[in-house]
């Protein structure tokens, strides 16, 4: 589905930073010319979840109880092994203090200028969507002929300050968790990781068998 592993990239507590991040998302599908619309889009999409206050609900499909299965030479359905989930958005932390109404208002808001600034741009480049039927009617294993390569970025954030002092923060994360490491490797099992860390796993312990039938 993608080209690289899910990275998880702090965003600051920027109200500018969260809503340019948030932009981003309700983008994907008009700035490519493929909708008009970020509701036009075909398949998952937060948009209308945004705008409607109402969670999103889906599917999910265990594989592991289907590999399971299988194993066991179980013959199954489709959706045997299937469930409803119900995804329940929260607010942008920005945002939290807005009552529904209001947060409401400003994802219509924030939809309208995707809208806005995808004509716009159709309209100076003569381009046109390529539209719902003709994305659905696409080969799942299709690439693009072209595709756009770039680093990710360490975090996201509006100003340079901030930007710096996230970067910095991180570093400091790292240097604890190697100082820590570093310790719990050679036995110290109070070695304590920073907040939000995930220790190692502690050595194998080897031990000497006994031996069967001495």
């Amino acid at each position: 589905m993608f080209a690289r592993r899910y990275q998880a990239i702090p965003i600051s507590e920027e109200e500018a930073a969260q809503v340019e991040r948030l932009l981003y998302i309700l983008s994907n599908g008009c700035k490519e010319d493929l909708v008009e619309r970020p509701q036009d889009w075909p398949g998952v999409h937060c948009v209308n979840a945004l705008l409607t206050g109402q969670p999103l609900e889906g599917t999910w499909f265990d594989r592991t109880q289907e590999f399971t299965a299988r194993n066991r030479g179980e013959s199954f359905g489709p959706r045997q092994y299937a469930m409803p989930e119900t995804l329940q958005l929260n607010p942008l932390p920005c945002w939290r203090h807005l009552s529904p109404e209001q947060y409401r208002s400003r994802m219509a808001s924030l939809v309208e200028k995707v809208t806005v600034e995808a004509a716009a741009r159709r309209k100076e480049t003569g381009s046109q969507p390529l539209g719902p039927a003709a994305i659905l009617a696409q080969h799942p294993f299709g690439q693009p002929v072209k595709t756009k390569r770039s680093f990710a970025p360490r975090v996201h954030a509006f100003s340079r300050e901030i930007r710096q002092a996230m970067v910095e923060a991180y570093a400091w994360f790292v240097a604890a968790f190697r100082e820590a490491a570093e310790k719990l490797r050679k036995g110290d099992r109070m070695a304590r990781f920073p907040e939000g860390s995930f220790p190692p796993g502690l050595p194998f312990v080897r031990g000497c068998l006994p031996v069967v039938g001495s």
